[in-house]
């Protein structure tokens, strides 16, 4: 175990310009300061004109040394099994990253500060019986208003046996910056309700039909199924309106809006849930493989053009796209990927960057290990839906949890599979806790 050092007591607020310290302002009761080691302590002073509401603010400043770190803490008083909303406020000055510069962790603990454990067993498949110990909270980054103070906050349930929550507010690594903190609260509020979604995928080879239009309807009984199992979501293959065609990709382009997104809107507003086509788009004289998302009032809720081409699309002139919109939904935010973005990270980690919670995922075929690890390295739900035969040991259409592992797979052609999950439930490993709100901290640049 490391040895902490705490730093108590106060250095001065600023300096003046003619050189001399202003004296300390009384830091407000509870907090004190730590920094691993003397060498590498920031400066800690209280402004109490500071602050997002000019009621004070709690301020770390570092020299201009590479690797400076220390952090406020204040232990809040909780009852296990209850739900608490923390809020802080934080506003930086000269960090290049503000989300690893200026942190939050909440640290559950028994009545003597000592760790506890959580009252439930792990949400991880690999690891279905343990109870891993509670670690450390990681609320997240929401706006940021006009003069620069962003909201740090979330709603966290507290484990049956915590009496007390630690919270620190940690400054890391930014040479001559300053963080902020200001208005921080944790306050008992009402348990969250769940938000259950149903997400299906369709597997299914449109083999019947010549032109693009054929191949939209041999797709509307399959959703109408999905309906009927209250669907919220249905994920449909890769460019299906080209799919044995005998046509170029170039011959099946059409606009967005266009014909098939018309067909489509109108059965998601038929059966009142979202789909996700996969689709050729004509932009003028440009090419996209697309997957386009069709909402329950009838509308295009939006569109992603394929960042990572293959070779066969390279050669017929398809044009990449490049960049990685997220979508909010009824039931909560959506990005897509089209096939070969799943051989690349980054496609899926930009869109869990972006708050997508559900990866929807139309692909002809991929290793399916890789869809494991894109929903398994961002801890989000993927939807894949595709036209290879289980048989081949390649892409299945299926539903994978945020651990990764295959939640529902439709295995026989001209099926859905279909599953209800709960984006409000955290997934907690063990020595990790929840990693999906660590990754906002610990991912590099």
């Amino acid at each position: 175990m490391r040895t902490h050092l705490l730093v108590t007591g106060l250095l001065c607020l600023a300096i003046t310009g003619s050189g001399a310290a202003e004296k300390s302002s009384p830091v407000p009761a509870g907090w004190t300061t730590v920094a691993l080691r003397a060498e590498i302590a920031p400066e800690f002073s209280f402004n109490p004109a500071g602050g997002h509401d000019g009621k004070g603010s709690l301020v770390t400043r570092s020299d201009s040394r590479e690797g400076l770190t220390g952090y406020w803490k204040k232990a809040f008083p909780v009852q296990g099994e209850r739900s608490y909303r923390f809020v802080a406020w934080r506003k930086t000055d000269n960090a290049t990253s503000p989300r690893r510069a200026g942190i939050v962790r909440i640290r559950w603990q028994d009545a003597a500060g000592n760790p506890v454990s959580h009252d439930q067993p792990s949400t991880a498949s690999y690891l279905p019986n343990a109870i891993p110990r509670a670690e450390p909270e990681y609320p997240l980054d929401k706006a940021t208003n006009s003069e620069g103070w962003t909201e740090v906050s979330d709603i966290y349930r507290a484990p049956a046996k915590a009496k007390r929550a630690e919270v620190e507010l940690h400054f890391r690594w930014a040479p001559a910056a300053t963080v902020e903190w200001s208005g921080v609260a944790f306050s008992e509020v009402p348990a969250p309700a769940p938000r259950k979604v149903r997400l299906a995928t369709v597997h299914y080879q449109p083999k019947e039909g010549k032109t693009p239009a054929d191949k939209c309807r041999l797709f509307a009984p399959l959703i109408a199924d999905a309906a009927r199992q209250k669907a919220d979501l249905v994920v449909l293959p890769e460019t299906l309106t080209y799919f044995g065609t005998g046509l170029s990709m170039i011959d099946c382009a059409e606009p967005i809006p266009g014909p098939s997104t018309q067909y489509f809107s109108e059965l998601a507003k038929q059966h009142n849930l979202y789909l996700v086509a996969g689709l050729l788009e004509r932009d003028q004289h440009l090419v996209y493989n697309v997957a386009v998302l069709l909402g329950p009032a009838g509308e295009i809720v939006g569109k992603y053009r394929k960042v990572c081409l293959p070779r066969g699309e390279i050669e017929e002139g398809i044009q990449p796209g490049k960049d990685y919109p997220v979508f909010t939904t009824r039931f909560g935010k959506v990005g897509m990927m089209v096939c070969y973005d799943g051989f690349f990270p980054e496609v899926a980690r930009e869109l869990s960057n972006r708050g997508a919670e559900v990866i929807a995922w139309p692909v002809w075929g991929c290793n399916p290990l890789l869809a494991a690890a894109r929903a398994c390295e961002n801890h989000v739900y993927l939807v894949s839906s595709t036209y290879t035969d289980p048989a081949a040991k390649w892409t299945i259409s299926a539903v994978y949890g945020q651990d990764g592992q295959v939640l529902t797979q439709a295995k026989e052609w001209g099926t859905i599979a279909i599953t209800e999950v709960d984006l409000n439930r955290r997934l907690h490993w063990s020595s990790l806790g929840d990693f999906k709100a660590e990754l906002t901290r610990h991912r590099p640049e």
